[in-house]
């Protein structure tokens, strides 16, 4: 069975809700919450860890107790603790903890008074005021809670890309390992690489596609067989992702490729573009009356209409087609062209890790020069660093970099912008940093003037480079706050600023199309993982991805540079 350590985290994650909705030892919940933290960053596959005899008790929070339910979980796919306890309340009732201002404690409270259970439960009493009238519930809490209620029914049944990833592998790994397997890839939003992804779309060629589709349903994963026919299946596996396997002919691969990654939009348009010229498309080829013209690869189908290839992350009817037809498309940003990480987190804050263990790790994975922006005193809630302890940081920066080989510590702190604009540290500290990296965490309901002006206040700040997850949103979780996006990038443009991309799979914040847009606003930006343990810095690749999405060349990113250049461009 196939369990990623996200799923895993995930299990821990609704024990702890129900526990702490329960009213368990809050010492029991907090144990499994902090096991959740470890899980969820953790570099190494637990599933791959007990396959080599890994002692998995040994890795810290995590402990026998807990090592025994990790075991369970991947010899299952579940957890009988949780199982029990979901019978012992409404199905539906952990929804309510993806609402924004919903938390175990709300949810006790709303389950226990107004016998709220499910999101629409949730909707209907705050549409009828009932919420409000609890304590500790005010009117605009309740604005909030519904307001929140719909951002997650309108989510729906999706996986975010970095939980569906190992499934697509281990999928087609396993397609792959059949002999009578000749091509094999996961197509649809997946290979678009869209922030979710709805279900897996398979294709595969084989000189036997019947027998392929008979070793395809045996997979270990599936727990329902939906479809299954000669050259097609559609099944889904134990997490309830739906996968779709088509078998197609080697001579119509790319058409098919083609068709089935999208979007609609895009190949609509493509149809269009063929049909004036006395073409038709389809998912079999390109033909001219009867006669077949192209279709054995994608390259040939956008050369047949006059087009250059188009990357698969651009296919969302943004403008490729005439970019394609102009020669203006994107040499797209790759992984391989990021030299450092300007945001991430230690021990000094809420890191898992030590500054010589998160720089050893950059090293390791190929970074010439890392950022360490630990958070500042405003957010007490994480350990923050007010003035003095900041500089005890910089002083040991500065020793270890003495003796470090290989790779460059910056100095820097991810400092919070205050309602009124300031930053929460003075700019005598601030001023002898690398780098400083703003960031919003606070104060998300105010007016759009009102936040566009605080963002803006704080980067007239000489010490200002970058401002980190600009639009604050939380896939599916929360909405970004408002902010006068366009007045936003002129700012950051104006001031010699710079946007992050934040790679953290829940955020992917910037978006694909505010990225677009602001590198047509002449915006320049860091993609950075905010990384608070040393194996989350293989985050990069979903920032990276979702800067493709945004049209990001290497010129656009600015720690693609080697450390001099970075050094002068970060220059105000």
């Amino acid at each position: 069975m196939v369990i990623s350590n996200v799923e895993i985290a995930s299990i821990f994650d609704q024990l702890a809700d129900l526990l702490e909705i329960k009213g368990e030892n809050p010492f029991k919940t907090r144990a499994y919450r902090n096991a959740t933290r470890t899980i969820e960053n953790l570099g190494t596959d637990l599933r791959k860890m007990l396959e080599d005899g890994a002692d998995i008790s040994q890795i810290p929070t995590i402990g026998e107790h807990i090592a025994l339910k990790i075991e369970e979980i991947i010899k299952t796919g579940k957890l009988a603790k949780l199982e029990y306890l979901k019978h012992t309340f409404s199905p539906h009732l952990l929804d309510l903890l993806k609402v924004e201002g919903i938390g175990p404690k709300r949810a006790k409270v709303l389950y226990r008074e107004l016998n709220i259970s499910s999101l629409e439960g949730l909707k209907k009493a705050a549409e009828k005021h009932q919420i409000s009238a609890l304590k500790g519930f005010s009117e605009k809490l309740e604005k909030k809670i519904l307001k929140g209620t719909l951002l997650a029914k309108k989510e729906g049944i999706r996986f975010m890309y970095s939980v569906a990833e190992p499934y697509a592998e281990a999928l087609t790994a396993y397609l792959k390992n059949f002999k009578e397997t000749l091509q094999v890839i996961v197509a649809g939003s997946f290979r678009r690489r869209k922030e979710t992804v709805g279900d897996l779309d398979i294709l595969a060629t084989s000189a036997h596609p019947a027998l392929l589709i008979d070793y395809f349903v045996q997979y270990p994963d599936i727990k329902e067989v939906l479809s299954k026919g000669d050259t097609r299946s559609t099944v889904i596996l134990a997490n309830s992702m739906q996968v779709d396997l088509r078998c197609v002919a080697k001579e119509s691969y790319g058409a098919a490729l083609h068709y089935f990654t999208g979007s609609k939009s895009h190949n609509i348009a493509i149809r269009i573009m063929a049909r004036d010229m006395g073409l038709k498309v389809n998912e079999y080829g390109i033909f001219k009356s009867d006669e077949k013209i192209a279709g054995a690869t994608e390259e040939e189908m956008y050369e047949t209409v006059g087009l250059r290839y188009i990357e698969p992350e651009l296919r969302e009817s943004r403008g490729e087609h005439r970019a394609a037809r102009e020669g203006r498309l994107p040499e797209l940003i790759t992984l391989e062209d990021m030299k450092g990480d300007l945001h991430m987190h230690t021990h000094y804050s809420d890191g898992r890790n030590s500054i010589v263990e998160m720089a050893e790790a950059a090293k390791a994975i190929g970074h010439s020069y890392i950022a360490i922006t630990d958070h500042s005193k405003h957010l007490s809630i994480v350990h923050g660093m007010d003035e003095k302890r900041l500089r005890e940081q910089m002083e040991e920066i500065d020793r270890i970099n003495e003796t470090l080989k290989g790779i460059t510590i910056l100095k820097s702190i991810e400092v919070d912008i205050l309602e009124d604009g300031t930053l929460a540290l003075p700019n005598t500290v601030l001023k002898e940093l690398d780098l400083v990296v703003g960031a919003v965490h606070d104060k998300f309901n105010l007016s759009q003037k009102m936040q566009t002006k605080r963002i803006l206040k704080a980067m007239d700040n000489p010490c200002f480079n970058i401002l980190a997850h600009p639009t604050g949103r939380l896939i599916g979780e929360r909405a970004p706050y408002k902010v006068n996006m366009k007045q936003l990038f002129e700012g950051v443009k104006e001031r010699g600023c710079f946007l992050e991309i934040n790679a953290q799979p829940k955020r992917l914040d910037l978006n694909d199309i505010y990225a677009k847009r602001a590198k047509e606003a002449g915006v320049r930006f860091s993609i950075s993982t905010d990384a608070h343990n040393a194996a989350s810095l293989h985050y990069m690749k979903y920032g990276v991805y979702q800067a493709r999405r945004g049209w990001l060349e290497k010129e656009d990113v600015i720690n693609t540079l080697s450390l001099g250049k970075l050094r002068k461009v970060l220059g105000r």
